[in-house]
């Protein structure tokens, strides 16, 4: 069965930098596009970054951009979210998604925790 598991989040200060994992199984990971989400508390879910399957092409929100770097490792299963200059407003529980013809597939979040 299909499973994401990110990790990585925790506390920073603003200013700070926070590198997140999600390792997927389940699925042939080098041929499906994987997208980063956040939700903060009383906001709707916001997607944060994608990148396209073989990892040449990514896109992200305006909010992060210049600041986030997404990237992925095909023979590791792993998609990561390299994030600097952390700023109070990036707190959240980021999740990784993955579609898979007929369903889309979540991971549990980790939480960030942007404060001094």
């Amino acid at each position: 069965q299909v499973q994401l598991v990110e990790s990585g989040g925790g506390l920073v200060q603003p200013g700070g930098s926070l590198r997140l994992s999600c390792v997927a199984s389940g699925f042939t990971f080098s041929i499906r596009a994987m997208t980063w989400y956040r939700q903060a508390p009383g906001k709707e879910r916001e997607l944060v970054a994608v990148i396209s399957a073989a990892g040449g092409s990514t896109n992200y929100a305006d909010s992060v951009k210049g600041r986030f770097t997404i990237s992925r490792d095909n023979v590791k299963n792993t998609v990561y979210l390299q994030m600097n200059s952390l700023k109070p407003e990036d707190t959240a529980v980021y999740s990784c998604n993955v579609v898979v013809p007929g369903r889309t597939y979540w991971g549990q979040g980790t939480q960030v925790t942007v404060s001094s």
